[in-house]
């Protein structure tokens, strides 16, 4: 296992990221505790969870099999979707976010929550009392670094600039969507993690499990977050992504290797990632993805792959500005 540093942390983290959000769900316990073991064994040492999965039952999972290690992994967690009926139970409030804290400290059974990600950007909430509370919480040493998932890239930059201008603990790291079927975040958010020397870990790097090898333009499996989940359906279900993920899925056979290795490396290798997210049902889904950092990325094997989807457009739109049809470069 490599490891990179968290942004400008010092901290150092493995090249993967185990999510948990399977644990309590579709894990039991005792598959969770296996999951855990063989992340370890392989050399994982950060491990990403937040407060909404399995209804709290992962984090609850996450910090019992953490307990003998906790001083060797680094545990992250997020707060921001309803986790109950009552009208405060959700957001990045003050309110809220103090009590979510407090509440996941107790599930993970843990004294500091290592990485402590905002789930989602709160329009109803003023930024600036978001990242006083955040500042407040490391302040208090119940969090050590703030950081936002799902945020768009002018978002995150908003944040960084009210944090340097209050003096608030800034957030370090991003993790956005990010895979060969959602490419989104090549156009701003890690051109602006590069630039701000944030680290990036995102999620997704199979699509939903459309990259492993298993979906085609007609091919479907039994079971799968594609075929029982609406949410992933909405997200990935469009026809030209079955017909990418057969043509990626017949790149892998020719190259003899696992599509989810090739896929979780293809996301990794961007220079901007400090490490894809990776999650499994079992130890028998998680071990391509582990096999994902002994695979060799060669810039011509990237690029091949890259082309099997659409780039999306430079943030400018003005996509000549890549060709020799341009104005000229400084």
């Amino acid at each position: 296992m490599h490891y990179r540093l968290l942004g400008t942390t010092g901290l150092k983290v493995s090249a993967l990221a185990l999510g948990t959000m399977t644990f309590g769900a579709e894990a039991d316990e005792a598959t969770s505790a296996a999951l855990f073991a063989r992340a370890r064994d392989a050399g994982v040492n950060f491990f990403d969870c937040a407060d909404v999965y399995a209804q709290g039952r992962s984090e609850e999972i996450l910090g019992r099999l953490a307990k003998s290690c906790r001083h060797e992994v680094v545990l992250a967690t997020k707060a921001y979707f309803p986790t109950g009926s009552d009208p405060n139970a959700r957001g990045s409030s003050r309110y809220h976010l103090r009590r979510a804290v407090e509440a996941s400290l107790r599930r993970l059974g843990t004294d500091r929550i290592d990485l402590f990600h905002l789930h989602r950007f709160d329009d109803a909430t003023a930024l600036d009392d978001t990242l006083r509370t955040l500042d407040d919480l490391v302040r208090a040493g119940m969090i050590l670094y703030p950081a936002v998932s799902n945020f768009a890239a002018w978002q995150a930059a908003r944040a960084l600039g009210i944090a340097e201008r209050s003096g608030f603990a800034p957030i370090v790291c991003m993790q956005p969507m990010y895979n060969l079927l959602k490419r989104q975040a090549e156009s701003e958010i890690l051109p602006l993690a590069r630039a701000e020397k944030l680290a990036v870990v995102c999620y997704s790097p199979l699509a939903g499990g459309l990259l492993s090898g298993k979906y085609g333009r007609t091919a479907r499996p039994d079971v799968g977050r594609m075929v029982t989940n609406k949410m992933y359906q909405t997200r990935y279900g469009a026809a030209s992504n079955y017909a990418i993920a057969e043509d990626f899925g017949a790149l892998a056979r020719e190259l003899g290797v696992h599509p989810a290795s090739l896929a979780v490396a293809w996301v990794a290798h961007h220079p901007g990632v400090t490490a894809p997210l990776v999650g499994a049902r079992n130890v028998e889904q998680l071990e391509p993805c582990l096999a994902a950092t002994d695979l060799a990325m060669t810039p011509e094997l990237y690029a091949r792959i890259a082309a099997l989807s659409p780039a999306p457009p430079p943030a400018t739109d003005r996509n000549e500005e890549t060709s020799a049809h341009n104005y000229g470069a400084r």
